[in-house]
């Protein structure tokens, strides 16, 4: 079930990056299909990727192998799949619709905006110079700096004390029913858009955002009173 909250001001805006400021889980899923192929691994199904998709690569490798990973493991798969995402993805990115009017008016309305990713740090500067935001979105808060990745709330958590504001007055924007999950834990308003899952799949995972929209634009028409005040 989804409950929208009524319009407010938040204190604060944080936004996933993959599938949240770019539709760009299908390129993932390209990579990650390539990666589990030179390695013998069985491709993500449907069930696999909400339950893994927003979660760190030191969370999703172990499953995938099947086995605990030590450290130098788990850095040489990162950097071989993430590796591929860069190359898929390079010259094939654009900002979602409706992201570049929604950052105007938060800019205008003085709301501060932060990121709050389960990227890695390369693939964090690839995506924001690819989209062109790299010297507009600057408060950036990764999962591999907080203790625990998604599902959990510490990276919203985070990035709520970046913005100097209580989380409870943050609005969230995520794509993954873990990001959600996530964003619901650090007591967050959150919004899902559908670049990537349906409403009917973050309910299958018992996430439940306040709102779903299909992206930036739908938001800005049915919210766009409070950031024109």
């Amino acid at each position: 079930m989804v409950t929208r909250e009524p319009d407010r001001t938040p204190r604060g805006v944080v936004f996933d990056i993959d599938g949240t400021l770019v539709d760009n889980m299908a390129l993932h899923a390209e990579a990650f299909a390539r990666f589990c192929a030179r390695h013998g691994l069985p491709s993500f199904t449907a069930e696999m990727r909400a339950r893994l998709d927003g979660k760190r690569n030191r969370d999703i490798f172990p499953v995938l192998f099947g086995r605990a990973l030590p450290e130098d493991e788990l850095s040489a798969f990162t950097q071989e799949k993430e590796g591929l995402y860069r190359e898929l993805s390079g010259g094939a990115l654009q900002p979602l619709p409706g992201l570049l009017e929604l950052l105007d008016r938060l800019d205008a309305a003085r709301v501060p905006v932060a990121l709050a990713t389960s990227a890695p740090a390369e693939n964090v500067a690839h995506t924001l110079r690819e989209l062109d935001l790299s010297r507009r979105l600057t408060r950036v808060v990764r999962a591999d700096q907080v203790p625990r990745g998604k599902p959990h709330p510490d990276v919203f958590l985070a990035a709520a004390r970046a913005l100097e504001a209580p989380a409870d007055e943050c609005v969230a924007f995520e794509d993954a029913p873990m990001g959600v999950l996530a964003a619901r834990a650090a007591s967050m308003s959150c919004v899902a858009v559908t670049t990537t899952f349906s409403a009917a799949a973050f309910a299958a995972e018992g996430a439940l955002p306040h709102e779903v929209v299909a992206d930036f634009s739908e938001y800005l028409a049915s919210h766009g009173a409070w950031l024109l005040r």
